[in-house]
Order: C-alpha cells, then structure tokens, then sequence
C-alpha cells in the first residue's frame, strides 16, 4: 500500500514526487544504508528506504511540520513517525485530543486514520545523526510549500521542534508572508499570528527520545497542546 493512496490528486500527485526523489546524495546513500546493515529488532523486515510523504487527513485543519523521518521509524515503515518510540509518544497525544482513530502508530497497514490533522517534515529522507545540512533543507522545501497549497484548510501549523520551525518559516518568508524570522522565537507551547493572514503558529518541543526521556517534553505536556490547538479550532 502507497503511505498517499486514498488523497487528492494534487496531494497524490505530489506524494508520488517525493517518493521518487534522489536530489541529495548524501540521504540517498544513509537511508539505504540503515535498510542494509538494520537493527536488530527489525532484521529481516523489508525497509522503505525512501523518502516519506506527508500522511493524514487532506482536509485537516491542523497542520503538524516535524524534523524528518526517524531512521528506523518511517524510513523502515513509510509513514511519519511510524514504528518508533517518538512516534507512539505523538499519536497517543493526537489520539487523547481526538486528532487521531487510535493511540499507536506501527505500520502503514494499521488501521490508523488522522481526523482534521495532517503530519508532514521539513526533510523527507533520514539524514544521519538526525542532522540535515541547510542545503538538504532547502532542497526539499518546494515540497513543503507545495502541501500549504494543497492543504487549503490548514488553521493552525504546529511544529515540532526549531528546525521545523524554521523550515515552515522560511517557506512563509519566500512567500512574502513574513519580513524576518527573528520575532517567531522557538518555545514550547509560544502561539504566534504571522504577519500575513493564514495559519495560527503553534511550537513545541520534538517528541524525540532524547526529550521525552529526559521529560523536557511530557505526555502531559503535548496533549495539553494539542488540546489546546482542539479548543482554538473549535473557537
């Protein structure tokens, strides 16, 4: 099954794009690498290794931008934030505010169904160390504009951690939506109104392992955010 079966054209069209894209070498060689050597709990398992498309409800109007796919999480499953740690820590969270049809994520197969929400990333492919250079950013951004345009419902933008900050903002600035970057400082929980009308901007910590077990980012704290992007929604 293809992770953008079931969309619009546009969203089906473009989904198609970003699986078969080979612009940056280097992701290119790490994300099949990771589905050669794999880890031990996945040997034998039949990786992606692909770059991942945006997943979830085409006329959501909650937008969720995260980092990129997790090496052994989407790069394996080909779905975001599916099959690892910083994946069943989100969607228990989306599930809890009623953003989702069930509270895990482990393969494309699933049953999982997002309502009103749609989750996409500033990078598509796995970068190593979970650190993309600028320009691997700026290579993959046009896909990230091309889903604002084709998410027309789109109210409320959250994003998941500061390189996703920046990657949504830098898309507003080519835009001509926003002057300078400089004032959308990165915290979690900050609500900001960019300059232009569109989305609300909502940031928040990563839910990657490294924050979730240090608890700067608690179960607490991402359904109460996500609770309240609910409750702007609805207000």
């Amino acid at each position: 099954m293809f992770p953008g079966d079931g969309q619009p054209p546009p969203l089906q069209v473009l989904n198609e794009e970003i699986v078969s894209c080979f612009r940056c070498p280097r992701l290119v060689a790490h994300r099949e690498q990771i589905g050669v050597v794999q880890r031990r709990a996945y040997r034998g398992q039949s990786y992606w290794c692909r770059p991942v498309p945006g997943f979830g409800d085409p006329y959501a109007r909650l937008l969720l931008v995260g980092l990129a796919p997790g090496a052994h999480g989407a790069n394996r499953t080909g779905r975001m934030f599916t099959g690892d740690k910083s994946g069943e820590f989100l969607y228990r969270a989306l599930w809890e505010a009623g953003f989702a049809n069930q509270p895990s994520s482990e393969n494309r197969n699933d049953g999982l169904q997002l309502q009103d929400a749609y989750i996409t990333a500033a990078l598509r492919c796995a970068p190593p160390d979970n650190k993309p250079t600028l320009d691997e950013i700026l290579t993959c951004r046009p896909f990230l504009t091309r889903e604002l345009t084709d998410l027309p419902n789109v109210r409320i933008v959250v994003a998941l951690g500061n390189i996703a900050l920046q990657a949504y903002l830098s898309v507003l600035q080519e835009a001509g939506k926003i002057t300078a970057r400089s004032r959308f400082a990165f915290g979690h929980g900050t609500l900001y109104q960019p300059e232009a009308a569109g989305p609300l901007l909502l940031t928040s910590y990563h839910p990657s392992q490294q924050n979730t077990s240090t608890r700067k980012l608690t179960a607490e704290m991402l359904r109460a955010l996500f609770l309240r992007a609910r409750e702007l929604l609805n207000g």
